[in-house]
């Protein structure tokens, strides 16, 4: 597979430069980092490698890079050097999701062995999930951004159109919603998928160095700038830039901003040579930036660039019929992260949660898993059927038809759309329970697994 890479992460410099230069004259390509952090821009849901990574290190170590990017693709394999008195750690952290460990001091050509095997594996994972997608089933797109409403279905269809090109995107979406997944999803499916992704909070950029820590500067630029530093926009050369929350950005840099993404060029600070810039915009907000430019706190002109394509993540208000089924695939996730056995969900439960509003969205619904399969419980279910007399308006053969649509919903979702234990469980002729799904638009296809949908 071309574009196999390793990522070898020690914050040793002389260790890491030996076992890069063996691992190459073993017939690999490698990219070595001093720090965890660097990594992550480069291994994503579609990365075609691996990751070979020191466990003791400064700032972020390496279970900690480890969780992060099995929390973006449980699939990529994380190979842990260890020092001996780590071997525990070591083996705590195989339980966990590590592909292997090696002990120090090690022979390369061990590691090399071990690192065949994991680029093979990873090699299998990839081709695995482009047949299951040519095959009809899900694909990768639709385990990160599950959910079967049409709002969801188009949102896909569109990421899938528009991934693959260089326009710049705009994403906008309630807190929560999955604005970062969809950027980082645009940036898998693109062709630098594996060049860096580089995410920056534009929220939380330093007022005073934004521009120096944006642009990267030259010695003497400021007071304290004593040696050359690289910017976040040059970090990202030939791959993606995300703008998080970009309606904070300071007004001034704004107009920098807009030279850069027109020209795709940038200036360090204290220089007057332009650098070429090979990277693609995605930026993204809460509230649609329209609103910022009526108030003055946000370049028209900068909008007008930005929003070629402009996708909006629908928030779960929009898309209760996909809570259910949202809802228990993050509870596998949540069973998953605390080794907890997976649980049932009463039916009154999956109801509760769809009428329920989640001003959170995603999020706050996947805190909601993480209480549930720590049997710390969800508070707001036991006044879901009052709601402080919100619901007292509402006619009873309303409020009935719901519960009994959640509960033939749930079963479906419970058995994986098979239909016989459902009319069982439920007590039900099989004629009243495909009434009963056409009268409340309950489509079987929807609840059947992946492989029997391709069939």
């Amino acid at each position: 597979m071309s574009g196999e890479k390793i990522l070898l992460v020690d914050d040793e410099n002389e260790l890491r430069h030996s076992t890069a230069q063996a691992l190459e004259l073993a017939g690999f390509e490698v990219i070595d980092f001093a720090s965890a952090e660097q990594a992550t821009h480069y291994a994503g849901f579609g990365f075609k490698g691996i990751v070979i990574t020191d466990i003791r290190m400064p700032g972020l170590d390496g279970l900690t890079l480890m969780n992060r990017l099995h929390e973006l693709d449980r699939d990529i394999p994380v190979i842990l050097i260890t020092g001996h008195g780590d071997v525990q750690l070591a083996v705590r952290a195989m339980r966990e999701g590590a592909y292997d460990f090696i002990e120090k001091p090690f022979v390369t050509s061990q590691l090399a062995e071990i690192a065949a095997r994991a680029l093979e594996y990873r090699r299998l994972v990839l081709e695995n999930r482009v047949l299951r997608a040519a095959a009809g089933q899900s694909d990768d797109l639709e385990q990160r951004l599950l959910g079967r409403s049409n709002a969801m279905v188009e949102l896909r269809r569109k990421l899938r159109t528009i991934g693959p090109t260089d326009t710049d995107v705009l994403i906008v979406g309630d807190t929560g919603s999955g604005k970062e997944v969809t950027a980082r999803a645009l940036h898998d499916l693109s062709h630098r998928s594996n060049k860096p992704y580089v995410a920056i909070n534009c929220a939380a950029l330093p007022a005073n160095l934004i521009e120096s820590e944006l642009f990267g500067h030259e010695v003497g630029a400021f007071p304290g700038a004593m040696r050359a530093r690289f910017g976040k926009f040059e970090l990202a050369q030939g791959g993606t830039i995300l703008l998080d929350e970009i309606g904070s950005m300071p007004m001034d840099v704004q107009g920098k901003l807009l030279r850069v993404i027109q020209e795709r060029t940038i200036t360090r600070l204290g220089s007057n040579d332009g650098l070429p810039l090979d990277v693609r915009f995605v930026a993204t907000s809460k509230t649609p930036l329209e609103a910022n430019v009526a108030e003055g706190t946000f370049r028209a002109d900068l909008l007008y660039r930005l929003n070629v394509i402009t996708l909006e993540i629908p928030p779960l208000s929009e898309r209760r019929e996909d809570i259910p089924l949202l809802f228990m695939q993050l509870l596998t996730e949540a069973a998953a992260r605390y080794r907890r056995d997976p649980t049932t969900v009463p039916p009154q439960v999956l109801t509760a949660l769809s009428e329920r509003h989640w001003p959170g969205n995603v999020r706050e619904l996947r805190n909601a898993a993480d209480r549930y399969i720590l049997d710390l419980g969800l508070p707001f279910i036991e006044t879901a059927s009052d709601n402080d007399g919100a619901e007292t308006d509402s006619r009873l053969a309303d409020r009935v038809a719901d519960f009994e649509r959640g509960v033939i919903e749930s079963a479906l979702i419970a058995h994986a759309g098979s239909l016989k234990p459902v009319y069982e469980t439920l007590g039900l002729s099989r004629k009243s329970l495909y009434e009963k799904m056409q009268k409340y638009g309950l489509e079987r296809s929807r609840y059947l697994p992946s492989e029997a949908q391709a069939d």
